[in-house]
């Protein structure tokens, strides 16, 4: 069966070595069952129900991803765009969150209808590699800062807009810690260092009575405070239209980069060849509208699912494996629920630190390059959104273009989204 579905033995791999790469994805990745109910409560969503829109929004997402398009790619609610949902939708904009699903649903049907006509990879080309980059460091920051803030590393101060926590407190004590846990663990290309470092934690602030032990094991909690509740009348308010912009834009580069990134190690794209990457974008594009159904934020794929391709896994078998231990991580609710934003914040300012790698591949000679990415990454955590720095990113690209006499270089693409920014702050200020 497993022959006739994935084609194992035409990707020279067996079922053992897919099982195994399963499991090495999942323990790479799973900590988003953590963070994500931690990030998206803070709205005022149910936080055991966004525990188990988690879990099956990721198994729907990598079981459509295994029997769709046979790749070995894990999918779950993304980093970066979950805080962009509750940090700059509900909390900074002040749209329900409600809405804030409204517009991931039709951010998501607009995504298939992108990679359907074949408009997503006419996006993809036209975008300058230099604003994708500072898209992703800017992603990274913007988590940093919210990490840093949760540990109470860095705090409100009146004089100087932020400031130094107190490092002696138990918390910030138990995030410095977890930090050097997870950082020192995946040095030593540990598997699962971000899910030991927040399980690490976790222990330890039961131990000091900075959280409290609620259990492991217990049948999953109901998903009715979340299913369906998405307000897609209220989505189409005037104000939401440049966030729904925002949720197409990101999912387009992090989806799309992440699954190349990752096809391409596993050798699933060759030059001259046919590739399912068609497949594999349709699916990451469906797993958004499912995922708003249940009650999470978009859905994509996850560039973690490039440590299972290194331990061998080249089919979807290695995805459904993913998706089965999301469904059996359903049972673990009140462990989710016992860990403590403490234990979370050093994850998200890991994950923030890998991010701002992407840095390096801006061309910091070409002044037109340089200033719009920089832009771009430094607005997104000074003004505390997502989508002011992309904003900010694409107009700069487009007016530096314009006035050096580089017109002729801006893709068509790139002078639409800039546009559509503008008409954003002309019309619909927030």
């Amino acid at each position: 069966m497993f022959e006739r579905l994935f084609k194992l033995s035409e990707h020279n791999t067996s079922v053992r070595t897919e099982l195994v790469a399963g499991l090495t994805t999942f323990l790479t990745m799973s900590y988003i069952i953590f963070v994500n109910p931690d990030i998206l409560s803070t709205t005022g969503m149910d936080r055991d129900a966004i525990f188990v829109a988690t879990c099956i929004a990721a198994a729907l997402g990598s079981a459509v991803m295994a029997l769709v398009a046979n790749w070995p790619i894990g999918m779950a609610p993304g980093m970066g765009l979950n805080a962009f949902f509750a940090f700059t939708v509900v909390a900074a904009l002040g749209f329900t969150w409600q809405q804030a699903l409204g517009a991931v649903f039709i951010s998501g049907l607009i995504f298939v209808f992108l990679t359907v006509t074949g408009v997503r990879s006419w996006l993809i080309e036209g975008i300058p590699h230099s604003l994708r980059s500072a898209i992703a460091t800017g992603i990274g920051l913007f988590l940093g800062i919210i990490a840093l803030k949760n540990a109470g590393i860095v705090v409100d101060n009146p004089a100087t807009l932020v400031g130094l926590g107190d490092l002696k407190a138990t918390g910030p004590l138990l995030a410095i810690f977890g930090f050097f846990v997870i950082a020192v663990l995946d040095a030593l290309k540990v598997r699962g260092a971000i899910l030991i470092g927040i399980l690490a934690v976790t222990v330890l602030s039961w131990i000091t009575g900075v959280s409290e032990f609620r259990g492991i094991v217990s049948m999953p909690p109901s998903i009715v405070p979340t299913f369906l509740q998405l307000d897609i009348v209220g989505a189409l308010h005037g104000g939401l239209i440049h966030v729904i912009l925002v949720f197409v834009l990101v999912e387009v580069f992090d989806a799309t980069g992440t699954l190349i990134g990752v096809a391409k190690r596993a050798n699933l794209i060759q030059e001259g060849k046919r590739s399912r990457l068609g497949r594999a974008l349709l699916a990451d594009s469906t797993a958004i509208v499912a995922g708003s159904l249940i009650g999470t934020s978009s859905t994509t794929a996850y560039v973690e699912s490039a440590s299972g391709v290194q331990a061998g896994g080249r089919t979807g078998l290695t995805a459904l494996v993913i998706a089965i231990l999301f469904l059996a991580s359903l049972f673990i609710s009140p462990l989710a629920g016992s860990v403590p934003t403490y234990a979370t914040a050093p994850a998200l300012l890991y994950v923030a630190g890998l991010m701002m790698r992407e840095l390096t591949e801006v061309d910091w000679d070409d002044l037109t390059e340089a200033a719009p990415a920089a832009i771009t990454a430094l607005a997104m955590p000074f003004t505390y959104s997502i989508a002011n720095g992309l904003a900010f990113g694409f107009i700069s690209y487009v007016v530096l273009k314009v006035f050096t006499g580089k017109w002729s270089v801006i893709h068509p693409a790139t002078q639409i989204v800039a546009t559509l920014f503008v008409v954003r702050f002309a019309f619909f200020a927030e």
